[in-house]
């Protein structure tokens, strides 16, 4: 899949795309914007501009571009033509004159949710946060007996799915404390961010027909960030025997643009081995090209910013740091496993990997981590400290890819600010 379009010294006449630590040329992710006033429309980010899709189709300049990102989604061979007609349009300066008029300045847009989600289920692919968070929970059991048999998984909220930018409001609900003889009931005390990697569904399948591992990566979409807060004092009284819920069904981040599959081509890697003893995944979920090529080589970031920093114009601190080698289960065992039972997936499903925490704590994909279950808080400028977020805190989650002989490519920013609880 590595074409000229990922060519390393391919540049730009949008002279900001060159270089630019998200969206260079060699990116061009999709995406839903508005310009200031106006309604939303398709469009691809290149630099600190956006190109408007459909206006490039009516003056002639593009072909064959449907006007919703749902099939773009949905037609790999669409998606490379389109990436294509893309790269030569913007990297030949005779172009320059007349699609200029279609680039729109992005700090003077609106961005949008890219498609319609119409489902949403959250993994737990994450090996090292599974074993940290079991052992907060089970110390003596942190990994239980189906993890490395089988991906685990939840069915997620779809209507609270939000774009990068949109306050969280924190979120009210049921806990119990330990040494309390009944529950209660208020705004979360433990309110966290999960740093993980969003996956757009494609085609997709029909209801009772599977979709075999290696035919998986042709129904992957795109990818993005996400971020799937959560309450954790929600979430320990009400987990068991069923899994999350309130916990989790409040709010979910997810950045604006959609990274393509042939965009990460050069960043394709093969997963990181499973530790001697493990056992090998059931033959649904094995698949020799997606033992060769089923990871990715993106580095993961989190930062934060408190009200009291923005008040000293302070800049976001840096609190992790993570890559996707920490997938125990690759994103084309995950898309399989979800179908394997006939479950209709299906254009614009969103999948989330789950936390994609690191072996140390400083590259934990939480606070409930990074804070030993709220037992040793973290130390931030101003000498502020942090065990769970407070009201005014900001979470951006950001990330690049990189490997040997290729531009970085970046996902643009997957940010919220918490607001106070309501009612």
């Amino acid at each position: 899949m590595i074409d000229a379009t990922h060519d390393i010294a391919l540049e730009s006449w949008v002279h900001s795309a060159n270089g630019h630590h998200d969206f260079p040329i060699q990116n061009l992710p999709f995406g839903l914007f508005s310009p200031a006033g106006e309604a939303p429309r398709p469009g691809v980010a290149i630099g600190d501009h956006i190109l408007e899709l459909q206006a490039l189709v009516a003056a002639g300049m593009l072909r064959d571009v449907p006007d919703d990102l749902e099939t773009i989604l949905a037609t790999p061979p669409l998606r490379k033509s389109l990436r294509h007609q893309l790269s030569r349009l913007l990297s030949d300066a005779t172009h320059s004159a007349a699609a200029e008029p279609y680039l729109h300045t992005a700090r003077d847009c609106v961005v949008h949710l890219p498609v319609r989600v119409g489902d949403y289920t959250d993994f737990y692919v994450g090996i090292h946060h599974a074993t940290k968070v079991g052992a907060l929970f089970r110390p003596d059991n942190p990994l239980l007996p189906n993890y490395k048999h089988v991906p685990i998984g939840y069915h997620g909220r779809a209507s609270s799915v939000r774009v990068s930018g949109e306050p969280v409001v924190r979120p009210r609900g049921q806990t119990k404390a330990q040494d309390a003889e009944t529950p209660g009931f208020g705004p979360s005390r433990r309110l966290d961010f999960e740093l993980e990697l969003g996956v757009w569904v494609g085609p997709g399948n029909a209801l009772g027909d599977p979709i075999a591992i290696a035919d998986a990566p042709q129904h992957i979409g795109g990818f993005c960030l996400l971020n799937d807060w959560s309450a954790r004092d929600f979430q320990a009284w009400e987990y068991q025997p069923l899994g999350p819920f309130l916990a989790k069904n409040f709010h979910t981040t997810v950045s604006a643009w959609i990274v393509t599959p042939e965009a990460l081509a050069p960043f394709r890697m093969a997963p990181t081995p499973r530790p001697m003893g493990d056992p090998r995944p059931l033959p649904y979920l094995w698949a020799e090209d997606d033992q060769a090529y089923g990871g990715l080589s993106i580095n993961l970031e989190v930062s934060l910013r408190t009200a009291k920093m923005r008040a000293q114009n302070l800049a976001p601190v840096v609190i992790s740091r993570s890559h996707t080698r920490h997938m125990y289960w690759t994103v084309a065992q995950i898309l399989t496993h979800h179908a394997s039972n006939g479950c209709n997936l299906q254009p614009g499903d969103l999948l989330g990997t789950g936390t994609l925490s690191g072996p140390d704590s400083a590259s934990s994909g939480s606070l409930l981590e990074l804070s030993d279950g709220g037992k040793s808080p973290i130390i931030l400028p101003g000498n502020e400290t942090r065990t769970f977020l407070e009201d005014g805190d900001e979470i951006i989650l950001s990330a690049r890819a990189a490997a040997d002989g290729f531009a970085p490519i970046g996902f643009g920013d997957c940010r919220a600010t918490i607001l106070a609880a309501r009612g």
